[in-house]
């Protein structure tokens, strides 16, 4: 070959992830808005949608309108947060939670990207449970825990070939279970014995708040990982096309599937999932079948976020480790095992323990949610230094940044007396007639906090410095 002819270039059918946790380079960055809404819709076509959703009329005992109101409106407002972390993506390259490196330091961004693996690992044994659960109603003799074992191999050899196979895979799993949720949709809501179901039911603030709550969470706690995907945006595409492709792929997929899950909490609040065979025959028990092969699939979506936090905490923590291709893919297993044992060790009680789950995961998200917008959007517009972020003094950012752990806190101490679990209950519960809103008081006071520290420690070290 003469060196005046350009290289040969051999495409595949799939690339397999080379990057990592590093920026992805502008000449490797495959994804498209449909690739990036295809993923955000396929994500939530899965049971463990439709289990949450039919907390509002089973749990709760909603009827089945004033489930489906707080369900929409808790999704819009929860997935605004959501999306507006997405818009990074394109601009930085990086993943969503190696970006809490600019507000809290070097190391202590490690803080959130242990909270965000542990969350990552919570939903994937979650996908894990409902889909076995799903596939045990369709094959009523089959090995549950050998189903487990199953789905959480397919989920862990999508994620080792990394982003590009996992784009592929959920454009056409947004497809199939699009088009049979639907028709799923319509038999229920024609059939009077499901649509009658909640009839006598009275709407309660408690149950709708609550439920309101669940959707904005449902949505929150894809946070910490809607840059993960959209970095492979090329840097032209823009803020704005992230954040739409991002958003109406959470919020209709979510509404949509969830809403499916309210008709079918309506019909068996035990077990809603049984109610598709119970209530739709044969095309309820292949809609089970799809529901189960698919979430294995979509689980490949979460184990790949977990091992990104995963690695950002190995490096941050380990000054020898270096992250190769070959760390990645044994942190994969690794992670992915793990994920797995807590799957067969938590079949019990699933839907309580969920919901306690969801509630917890709101708490601690909520406050790392406002500063990371609050540092992006007014603080800093977007101007970071990436490669400070991977110094392993922190470069501008430092270790440990006093600022952003503290607002964090005072975030997290602000929700306490307004906190509704199991748990705890907190003073203003009762006051509040059991209306959750503890959200959205950590969300506001961890915003003015955070700016208020930033510009005062500002003009102190303004001050300082003249």
């Amino acid at each position: 070959m003469s060196p005046k002819e350009p290289p040969v270039v051999t495409k595949t059918f799939v690339q397999f992830e080379q990057q990592h946790i590093m920026p992805i380079p502008e000449t490797e960055r495959n994804g498209t808005n449909r690739s990036n809404l295809s993923i955000w819709v396929s994500l939530n076509m899965m049971p463990l949608a439709v289990v949450t959703g039919a907390i509002a009329s089973g749990a709760y005992g909603l009827p089945i309108f004033w489930s489906i109101a707080a369900i929409l409106i808790g999704n819009v407002i929860g997935a605004f947060g959501a999306a507006l972390h997405a818009s990074q993506g394109p601009h930085l390259g990086i993943p969503q939670m190696l970006q809490a490196r600019a507000q809290f330091g070097y190391l202590g961004g490690s803080l959130f990207a242990i909270i965000a693996l542990i969350m990552f690992l919570g939903f994937f044994a979650g996908i894990l449970i409902v889909a076995k659960d799903a596939i045990e109603l369709v094959f009523p003799g089959v090995n549950g825990t050998l189903a487990i074992i199953v789905f959480a191999a397919v989920g862990i050899l999508l994620c080792i070939f990394g982003y590009d196979l996992l784009r592929k895979t959920m454009t056409w799993i947004s497809i199939l279970i699009g088009v049979t949720v639907a028709i799923s949709m319509i038999m229920l809501a024609m059939n009077p014995a499901v649509t009658s179901q909640r009839a006598e039911a009275a709407f309660n603030f408690e149950g709708f708040f609550a439920m309101l709550a669940i959707g904005v969470v449902w949505q929150l706690a894809y946070a910490p990982y809607v840059s993960d995907y959209t970095r492979y945006l090329p840097k032209d595409t823009g803020p704005k096309s992230a954040f739409w492709s991002t958003y109406l792929g959470l919020v209709g997929s979510s509404v949509f599937v969830m809403s499916l899950g309210v008709l079918l909490g309506a019909a068996s609040p035990d077990n809603p999932l049984a109610a598709l065979s119970d209530h739709l025959g044969g095309f309820g028990v292949l809609v089970l079948l799809i529901f189960a092969i698919t979430s294995a699939l979509i689980n490949g979506v979460e184990l790949y976020s977990a091992v990104m936090n995963a690695l950002t905490v190995m490096q941050s923590s380990f000054k020898n480790v270096v992250i190769t291709t070959r760390t990645r893919v044994m942190t994969t297993l690794v992670v992915g095992l793990i994920g797995m044992g807590i799957a067969l060790f938590g079949q019990g009680d699933f839907m309580t323990t969920f919901d306690n789950f969801l509630s917890l995961l709101l708490y601690v998200l909520i406050p790392w949610s406002a500063i990371n917008l609050v540092d992006y959007f007014i603080v800093k517009k977007g101007d970071y230094v990436i490669a400070d972020l991977f110094a392993r003094d922190g470069g501008r950012y430092g270790k440990w940044n006093r600022v952003g752990l503290l607002s964090y806190f005072i975030g997290l101490a602000a929700q306490v007396p307004f906190m509704i679990t199991d748990l705890y209950t907190g003073p203003m519960a009762g006051p509040l007639n059991g209306i959750d809103i503890a959200w959205l008081v950590g969300f506001a006071v961890t915003a003015v906090v955070f700016l208020v520290l930033v510009r005062s420690t500002s003009r102190s070290t303004t001050r300082v410095s003249a």
